[in-house]
């Protein structure tokens, strides 16, 4: 995959209709306190409450006719399967999602919600993988992966693309990596719109393949992991990965405490709710100051699906 601002805004097209083009926030207090300035794209607002609808929409608007009738799956343990769901019920087509027995309650009703079949796996990337697999060969229906899939890549950076039409001449883009999609996205997008732009990613320490990897030159499979970031405890693919690799500058990591304090803050300043996941990015700019001082930084607030009666503050 190569960056193609053509195609990206082809994408972007395509999609519209189905997404919402999400709100750009500033922060006074923040960009004071870092002497930097701030823009967050705020697809803690986007339809289900994360970016992933918009990959999810793009990958099914891809499909052939017969989907309608074999319908789609895929393994989540909660923001994709609930965007999947939704784009399929909003297209008419049948949804199945194979959730870990550890997802979040909030995000299984909300997947159920959605109208998708649920089938329950053991807490791990084999075992999600492996009941998918098995539950496509049965069926015959589509499996439309959380990151590793071109369609899904695609139609992630649309909200990069958008943060950057309404945002001119940011220094650094600044994303949270989990399976990678978003962040693969990020990189095609913010580079066919400006070449010399720096990507960096934030992930927990308890989830640090991505960085793992990166430093490796290749895939470090992603462990077990029970980090208050949820969304980002699934590892990297084959097909995200070579454009990371490329284009990410580095990987920074963050505790969990560090990501928990990161996300009270959104909450009680800017009055924002987010999840853990998308409060890695500010733990990242609080962990490493250095790095974002006179910077214009563009952050994507990934989701905003938080589990009220298991708060982490």
């Amino acid at each position: 995959m190569h960056p193609d601002l053509n195609y990206h805004r082809s994408v972007l097209e395509k999609i519209s209709p189905h997404i919402h083009r999400t709100p750009v926030l500033t922060s006074s207090t923040l960009n004071a306190e870092f002497n930097a300035e701030f823009f967050f794209k705020a697809e803690h607002l986007q339809r289900m409450g994360a970016f992933k609808m918009r990959g999810a929409t793009h990958a099914i608007l891809q499909l052939p006719a017969d989907a309608v009738e074999k319908g789609v799956c895929t393994h989540s343990s909660g923001n994709h399967g609930q965007a999947v769901a939704l784009a399929a019920r909003t297209l008419g087509i049948p949804c199945s999602v194979i959730v870990p027995k550890n997802a979040p309650k909030s995000k299984v009703e909300a997947m159920e919600g959605y109208g998708a079949k649920l089938i329950y796996c053991e807490a791990t990337q084999a075992d999600r993988e492996a009941t998918a697999a098995d539950f496509q060969d049965r069926t015959g229906a589509y499996f439309i992966h959380p990151s590793n899939d071109e369609d899904v890549i695609w139609g992630q950076g649309t909200a990069a693309l958008e943060l950057m039409e309404d945002v001119h001449d940011l220094d650094i883009l600044l994303v949270a990596v989990g399976g990678g999609g978003l962040l693969a996205g990020t990189c095609l997008a913010a580079v066919a719109m400006n070449p010399s732009i720096d990507i960096y990613a934030g992930e927990p320490e308890l989830a640090d393949d991505a960085k793992r990897s990166l430093q490796a030159g290749e895939i470090i499979p992603a462990r077990a992991s029970t980090t208050v970031a949820d969304g980002l405890r699934t590892g990297l693919g084959s097909v995200n990965f070579p454009v990371i690799k490329k284009h990410v500058r580095d990987i920074l990591t963050v505790s969990d405490p560090q990501i928990i304090e990161a996300t009270r803050w959104t909450w009680e300043r800017m009055k924002q709710v987010i999840e853990p996941s998308a409060g890695v990015p500010l733990a990242v700019v609080r962990a490493y100051p250095e790095l974002f001082q006179h910077k214009r930084v563009g952050i994507i607030l990934c989701g905003g699906n938080t589990d009220l009666s298991h708060l982490p503050f």
